[in-house]
């Protein structure tokens, strides 16, 4: 399996994205989706009552599932990926961040699309929204969204502060036809407008949309509040204000209103059908992929 801190020492993201997609396929053999999605492009599961004539018998026999073969026109998924580009997704500055787990996801989500016929389109957003792409299916349009990739990784942008709300609009204007959003953000101006992010989130399912919010997040720090207890200097990274305190002087607040707004807007999330996957960035990439290729099935169905 690769390592996310692999990513500090390539600068090849295409070939990085698809060595998690490689392995992530592979991992699939060994586990209880064997089946599931190695050929999933090209099937889908049979429902009963349906015709038995595009029944894949071949794959039946390796699989002991049935899938019908399916036709080229019925594979064209559409997925537009948002990723927060504010200064607070640099976090943690000094090991696997937001931002690089975010963009390692991407590739890995876009080399996959690719590779079975579909159409995927990025936006970067912080305060403002910094790069958009149409949503399209060639290899040319692949290269040009790697590249923009890539370039997230080049900066260190300093109190750059981020507004998902009108960027979630936006999109929601601009996508016409049934489409994949994923959006990957640490949310993290969202908590005192939390009205406000959730008409924007469930303006997303306008056209039938269907979304998948990965909150990318480092457990450790920013759920945990894990620090020895000792005089630090917090500071705020989009803003620049800093704190000097004791953990332990605010930790139990902090735990309890981080937690009401996880619920909440795991709760909000659950009532406009938006999936909601907690991203640890501490943990193994290939955590955000079955979730997308689940959703992907269901909508290929």
């Amino acid at each position: 399996m690769i390592q996310n801190e692999d990513l500090l020492k390539s600068g090849n993201l295409e070939l990085l994205a698809r060595q998690v997609v490689e392995g992530f396929i592979t991992g699939l053999h060994k586990s209880p989706f064997h089946g599931f999605s190695v050929e999933f492009a090209e099937h889908r599961i049979y429902n009963s009552g349906e015709s038995v004539k595009n029944i894949d018998w071949k794959l039946f026999a390796r699989s002991d599932k049935l899938f019908t073969k399916k036709f080229e026109e019925e594979t064209n998924l559409r997925c537009q990926i948002l990723i927060d580009t504010s200064s607070s997704m640099y976090y943690p500055e000094k090991s696997f961040n937001k931002i690089r787990f975010s963009v390692l996801a991407a590739a890995s989500i876009i080399y996959l699309l690719k590779n079975q016929r579909d159409a995927s389109g990025l936006t970067f957003f912080s305060d403002e929204t910094e790069f958009t792409s149409n949503i399209k299916s060639t290899e040319s349009h692949k290269r040009v969204l790697i590249t923009e990739l890539e370039k997230l990784l080049e900066k260190n942008p300093i109190k750059k502060t981020s507004n998902i709300i009108p960027a979630l609009h936006i999109i929601a204007e601009k996508i016409n036809k049934r489409s994949l959003i994923i959006i990957f953000s640490d949310m993290m101006e969202s908590s005192g407008n939390e009205s406000e992010l959730f008409s924007a989130l469930q303006h997303l399912k306008f056209n039938k949309n269907e979304v998948i919010l990965f909150h990318t997040l480092d457990k450790k720090s920013e759920i945990e509040f894990d620090f020895e207890n000792r005089p630090y200097i917090f500071e705020d990274i989009e803003s620049g204000e800093k704190v000097k305190l004791f953990p332990s002087e605010i930790k139990e607040s902090y735990e309890q209103q981080t937690a009401e707004f996880i619920n909440n807007l795991t709760n909000k999330c659950r009532q406009y059908k938006i999936d909601y996957i907690p991203a640890d960035v501490a943990l193994p990439i290939d955590q955000i992929l079955l979730p997308f290729l689940v959703k992907r099935q269901k909508m290929s169905v």
